[in-house]
């Protein structure tokens, strides 16, 4: 499963401008919404519950935010750099500047773990996490993910 299989140039957004962790989330559910044609208040739920088994801030400024969705047919991820870093409640109590959400179906476990572990391979790396904060367009960003991931792929 390559990146690109779900994450689209829709769903990267540059300078995300949030105040804290609910926030983001907030606005990242809006716009996972448009993309997944989920309810937005059903994704905001699910990315404040699964916050509350423990943050997803998984240190070095990232985070990866996930859940499950009923109804909804495949994986949907989204980038966010957000315009100023926001406290997380990381595992390093860093903030966070760069998001990767992952919502998955209901009944997708093996996919959804797979997806997960990817982003999370690909964002443990110090060149793409410094390239992604310096992407200065969502164009940019996307690129900078779809071809990280390939060239990271072997």
């Amino acid at each position: 499963m390559g990146l690109q299989e779900f994450l689209s140039p829709e769903g990267v957004i540059l300078n995300l401008a949030a105040r804290c962790k609910r926030e983001a989330l907030a606005a990242l559910a809006e716009r996972a919404a448009e993309i997944s044609g989920a309810g937005a208040e059903e994704i905001r739920q699910a990315l404040m519950d699964r916050e509350q088994l423990g943050s997803t801030g998984v240190g070095r400024g990232v985070a990866i935010p996930h859940g499950k969705i009923e109804g909804l047919d495949r994986i949907v991820g989204l980038l966010a750099k957000l315009e100023e870093p926001v406290d997380f409640e990381a595992v390093d109590d860093q903030p966070v500047d760069l998001v990767f959400v992952l919502l998955a179906p209901a009944d997708a476990t093996a996919a959804h773990l797979k997806a997960l572990a990817r982003v999370s391979r690909l964002l443990r790396e110090e060149d793409v996490r410094e390239a992604l904060r310096g992407a200065d367009s969502s164009e940019a960003l996307y690129a900078i993910a779809a071809g990280a991931e390939r060239s990271h792929a072997a």
